[in-house]
């Protein structure tokens, strides 16, 4: 047998295993949904708060990936200077999502290192929405398009004075900062490169028009990642919808090999939103994780096929691997010709390399 088969074998003996938890998933949905975004309506409808959205710009250092040592500031193009921009070198810009901590979590440097590691000589910028991101969750969903807007402000300042081509700027964006990458692609002056979305938050977007969150629209080429997506709309932690040119569905989207699916519902539904952190991070984070394994294991990337359906792909029915219908997950992607909204699945393992 050969190894992709034994290892297609494997996972489709792991997928059939998994699916004992959906009763467990349907009983415990009305207590997810009541805790989650029902006590929230409120203050979606009451919030007037017309303060503008606050974003701060740093430029992270390979020595340290970790730190927030030089602010770049629209306006000020001697920041540019100081923090040693390179404008002729590949530029990304990492947004995160939201935060009950108003920290930083612990994946932030990790990715930079990761993005460091592959691309010596890449300008890393790391959008702190950290002041709005830090609010119910309804609240900081709509601060995105604020936030989105004075990101697409930056890098409209960033065009304007350094004369860097927009086809070197890509976006990553993880949970809600995907919809703030979107909204920042689709208000520049003129388009940047590629957006990664690292599992877009589903409550809020889910099933809206294409201008009120992350679309192929908005950057030449889009490209996410969606591993947290169990559920019927509306219910999902990240978005079901595809929502960019190709969209990869690892493991279905739903369910990530060594992630504790009964205990992330349990924790959602026993102690509601302020539990939601911790009993998400493994699969939400998950999608982070495999876009940082595409830029550490250059050699051992994994390969995603098109297929119709997750079910469709379960039973081998689409391991072709012709150019058209197979592509590099993460990093490595191919971008698709004149293609929107292409569903892509593969399988995982439970640790790095994936």
């Amino acid at each position: 047998m050969r190894t992709w088969q034994a290892r297609f074998l494997f996972f489709a003996v792991l997928n059939a295993a998994v699916q004992c938890v959906t009763s467990l998933e349907e009983e415990l949905s009305d207590s997810i949904l009541g805790n989650f975004l029902d006590p929230l309506k409120d203050l979606l409808e009451n919030n007037h708060d017309s303060n503008t959205a606050i974003a701060k710009f740093f430029l992270r250092k390979p020595s340290y990936p970790d730190n927030d040592l030089c602010y770049l500031i629209p306006g000020k193009p001697e920041s540019l200077t100081a923090c040693g921009f390179n404008s002729t070198a590949k530029t990304f810009m990492v947004i995160h999502g939201w935060t009950l901590s108003g920290m930083f979590e612990s994946w932030m440097p990790k990715l930079v290192s990761a993005l460091h590691e592959r691309k010596r000589m890449a300008n890393i910028i790391v959008v702190d929405w950290l002041g709005s991101a830090q609010n119910h969750y309804v609240i900081a969903a709509q601060k995105t398009q604020a936030v989105g807007q004075e990101v697409a402000r930056f890098i409209d300042w960033i065009e304007e004075t350094t004369n860097i081509p927009l086809d070197n700027i890509h976006l990553i964006g993880y949970s809600l900062g995907a919809h703030v990458a979107g909204f920042a692609g689709s208000h520049t002056t003129n388009k940047v490169g590629r957006i990664t979305g690292l599992d877009p938050a589903g409550p809020v977007f889910e099933g809206k028009h294409a201008h009120r969150r992350l679309s192929p629209d908005d950057a030449h080429f889009v490209d996410v990642l969606h591993t947290f997506t169990r559920g019927s709309l509306g219910l999902s932690i990240g978005i079901k919808q595809p929502v960019g040119h190709v969209d990869i569905y690892p493991n279905g989207g739903s369910f990530q090999p060594g992630c504790n699916l009964r205990g992330a519902l349990e924790k959602i539904a026993n102690f509601g939103i302020f539990a939601i952190t911790d009993a998400v991070k493994c699969e939400h984070e998950r999608s982070i994780h495999l876009f940082i394994d595409s830029l550490l294991n250059e050699q051992e990337v994994a390969k995603a096929y098109r297929c119709g359906s997750s079910d469709m792909f379960d039973r081998g029915m689409c391991l072709s691997r012709r150019k058209s219908r197979c592509n590099a997950v993460g990093y490595d992607m191919s971008k698709v010709r004149r293609a929107r909204n292409v569903q892509m699945y593969t399988k995982t393992r439970a640790s790095m390399p994936f």
